[in-house]
């Protein structure tokens, strides 16, 4: 360590240790960082790390350099979004896959938010930034619109119990999947099997001999015509007309393309245009769909592990939808032949097998379930199917938990953690249409509160304000006097005063916070939205 160190000052680069880089970083940034907090750089490579592992050394420069990157983004940022914001709150330092650990990345889902929101809230120990404790063990928690489940399986960790409530019977079937402990090994073998017969399936077709083929294809004409990187910076430097070059380049791949087709006889359309399910997929991938589907209905007698596998299922098809890389989040026509690729810079092809989709989600299901074990707490949490403006909470959890029933009619609903629908943003039910379809599921669009197809005119806003009054007026039943709610929202058009005190509360606090990391890695388009802390009045 000693010729570590001479080297470093020759260098003169100055290097401290962890309790050294605490307080260097605490009187940088006119705030307390711990030694925990410069641990955790180190631990997710935010810094890099000196010395050994006994005495660890850092970098001072590096470390001004990286809060140095934080602080010039926070100061762009403020000045689009104002300066009344939590910047805390942002969780900037948070990777994406730390962001969607374990079970949060089961099954894609818009207009959830990260699992480090509703710990902070629901956290019992105090730090720095949070002065109040609203949530101890052993609480149960509520989250009227539960969405994808991110209160429930946070709640979970944090040793408390949750009930959810969502309208849709998909949402449900994601939530309850991520919260119940399954028999991961009986899982594994009914995916072998499925895998096995999926195989054999395949067999009868041409499609995984001519998708081998069409890659190959692709691999030679894009390294002949896109070279990577050398024609992406061709492009930047306005040495090549992207427009222009890409439309030659992609009509001259097509009669490959076409040839392929001819020589494996492979039929690309559906003869339907009716559904989903025969809008957004190639035939060959519909005929596969419809085979594990059908293999999931008939062949696995376990109903956790049949639920499992359609998750497994419903995440799968959504990958394989017949559309551009660029059009993943929001589909805008189907693509049935290959095309130029803005996104990756070459010619790329649709998908013509669920086999790859299928063999990733498997694995990482498993392991993503495995991993939320080592977090799990011996609690209860259920996402109940009902309309939250008028469900009998007690009566449909006793149905379903008898457990979790008891424990709530004796200490009642210590509070809720929501993030309730946007008006007119996000058709929900919509959003998993293939599952609805696959799974013979009923829709319940009707219900849906803040519906993206109504709009946000007048009407629709009044509509918005009287359904989100009427579940917290129906859910109040069941919270403890003292109660505290958080509802997440982008409130721009200022509905939640006039919504709590509808519903006979007042908003005691509002968290004004940053939303930085998008799902869809836009990270430019950041907004901003509040929490609001509502209690009786």
């Amino acid at each position: 360590m000693m010729n570590q160190l001479t080297f470093f000052e020759k260098k003169d680069i100055k290097m401290l240790n962890l309790k050294e880089a605490s307080e260097w970083a605490s009187q940088y940034l006119n705030r307390k960082v711990t030694i925990s907090n410069i641990l955790y750089l180190i631990q997710y490579g935010r810094i890099n790390k000196y010395g050994n592992n006994g005495n660890p050394l850092l970098n001072v420069e590096e470390l001004k350099d990286y809060y140095d990157s934080l602080n010039n983004k926070e100061k762009r940022l403020k000045k689009i979004l104002g300066d009344d914001l939590n910047w805390h709150l942002s969780f900037i330092e948070y990777t994406e896959s730390e962001r969607t650990k374990h079970v949060h990345r089961l099954h894609p889902y818009k207009g959830k938010f990260i699992p480090q929101l509703v710990e902070y809230f629901l956290d019992s120990h105090t730090d720095e930034f949070k002065r109040e404790i609203y949530f101890h063990e052993g609480d149960i928690v509520l989250d009227p619109f539960c969405g994808s489940g991110t209160t429930l399986v946070q709640a979970n960790e944090l040793g408390m119990h949750a009930i959810g409530i969502d309208i849709s019977s998909f949402n449900a079937l994601i939530t309850n999947i991520k919260i119940k402990k399954h028999n991961l090994p009986l899982i594994a073998n009914a995916i072998h099997k499925l895998t096995s017969r999926l195989k054999d399936f395949q067999k009868t077709r041409n499609n995984i001999i001519f998708e081998e083929h069409l890659l190959s294809e692709l691999a030679k004409f894009n390294a002949k015509y896109f070279p990577s990187p050398e024609y992406k910076r061709k492009v930047a430097r306005g040495e090549i007309n992207e427009s222009k070059y890409a439309s030659i380049r992609e009509k001259e791949f097509l009669d490959i393309y076409y040839a392929l087709v001819e020589k494996y006889q492979i039929k690309i359309k559906q003869n339907r245009n009716d559904t989903f399910l025969d809008r957004w997929f190639l035939l060959p991938v519909r005929e596969e769909i419809d085979f594990l589907s059908n293999e999931l209905k008939t062949t696995i007698a376990n109903e956790d592990i049949k639920r499992v596998l359609a998750v497994i299922l419903s995440r799968t098809v959504r990958s394989c939808r017949a559309t551009t890389h660029a059009d993943l989040a929001t589909l805008r026509e189907p693509i049935t032949t290959t095309y130029y690729c803005k996104k990756h810079g070459k010619i790329c092809k649709p998908i013509f097998t669920i086999a790859n989709w299928w063999q990733t989600y498997t694995v990482d299901t498993l392991n993503r379930l495995d991993e939320f074990n080592k977090f799990r707490t011996e609690t209860y949490q259920l996402c109940l199917v009902g309309d939250s403006r008028t469900i009998d909470i007690f009566e449909e959890t006793k149905k379903l938990n008898l457990e979790l029933a008891e424990i709530l009619s004796k200490q009642k609903i210590r509070g809720i953690f929501s993030s309730p629908p946007y008006v007119g943003l996000i058709a929900y039910h919509e959003q998993h249409a293939y599952a609805y379809e696959m799974f013979g599921l009923k829709r319940k669009d009707e219900l849906e509160i803040g519906h993206l197809f109504k709009g946000q005119g007048k009407e629709a806003r009044e509509f918005y304000t009287q359904g989100i009054a009427e579940v917290l007026k129906n859910c109040k039943r069941y919270l403890q006097s003292d109660y505290d709610i958080f509802l997440v929202a982008n409130d721009k058009f200022n509905l939640y005063p006039k919504i709590a005190e509808s519903a006979e509360m007042k908003i005691v606090n509002r968290f004004k916070r940053p939303v930085l990391n998008r799902v869809e890695k836009d990270r430019d388009t950041a907004y901003a939205e509040t929490i609001f802390h509502l209690k009786e009045i």
